[in-house]
């Protein structure tokens, strides 16, 4: 999907929730924000949100002399999640439907969003998610592909949400063993997206095939990925990818058996999926 206008007024907004995480002086906020906002008036509308917000956030990061803008509120979101997981693993362990209950879990974690205009409390999304119903709900359309998929690619999104992604990937293991399984990452630090350090530190790497994508938007850039990414993500039999970033990428890709699991964070997505900010997704394509 293209960027629209609110797309262009969200990105410059961002600038400033950048600022304050950075602790930024006043003079390099004047900088940070008047640098964002002249980039603004030749944002390309053939490109997609991440596309556009690469380019601006490397912007920032030069600006701020920083590889890393959101390094410290990686790791706050990280120790949250991992403190949520002694009640996600009860949920797990005393559920009759374990793979509802593990996609619930990996679609709440998606609120962990830095760069989202709506913000909802993780907590309160992990207490009424599993008796919410998906506004899209392509769900046992997505558990009959896995049931005969031979190779799953997931492709993550933000910084402790792989904690739930983790949980999600070794219950499909669990589920369907004879499946490999995939987890793919951004290439560099990019808004809160997950890289291959916090995978690593996670995990990943002990349960299936940990995988940088090369890209540099928050969101799987087919043409921007490596060489492997690619044929990867076109060879394996199911794709499922996690977060808004990555349905504004490849919402309209080349490929079928690819399901889109997120939280409904902005206008501009709940027009494209004909729903509303707030809903959870589940959409085959």
């Amino acid at each position: 999907m293209k960027i629209d206008k609110a797309c262009v007024d969200c990105i410059v907004n961002q600038s400033y929730r950048v600022c304050d995480a950075i602790d930024a002086s006043e003079e390099l906020r004047d900088q940070i924000t008047s640098t964002i906002k002249e980039m603004s008036k030749e944002f390309s509308y053939a490109k997609n949100p991440p596309e556009i917000a690469s380019d601006v956030y490397e912007k920032m990061a030069l600006m701020a002399e920083k590889e890393d803008l959101y390094r410290e509120a990686k790791a706050l979101s990280t120790q949250k999640a991992l403190s949520f997981v002694p009640l996600i693993e009860e949920k797990l362990l005393k559920s009759a439907d374990k793979l509802l209950t593990a996609t619930k879990i990996a679609v709440a974690g998606n609120v962990i969003d830095l760069a989202a205009v709506v913000e909802f409390d993780l907590e309160e999304e992990l207490s009424k998610v599993f008796e919410t119903d998906f506004a899209h709900d392509d769900f046992e359309l997505l558990r009959e592909k896995l049931k005969n998929a031979k190779s799953v690619l997931v492709i993550g999104d933000n910084v402790g949400e792989h904690i739930f992604d983790y949980i999600f990937v070794r219950t499909l293991r669990e589920i369907y063993p004879s499946a490999n399984y995939s987890y793919m990452v951004r290439g560099n630090p990019i808004i809160n997206d997950v890289t291959m350090k916090e995978a690593n530190e996670a995990g990943f790497d002990k349960i299936c095939s940990l995988v940088d994508s090369g890209v540099n938007t928050p969101g799987f850039s087919y043409n921007r990925a490596n060489v492997y990414s690619k044929e990867l993500f076109d060879r394996v039999d199911l794709v499922i990818t996690k977060g808004m970033g990555n349905y504004e990428c490849l919402s309209e890709t080349h490929r079928s058996d690819l399901c889109f699991l997120l939280k409904v964070k902005c206008e501009v997505v709940a027009s494209s999926l004909e729903r509303k900010v707030g809903d959870i997704i589940c959409k085959m394509i």
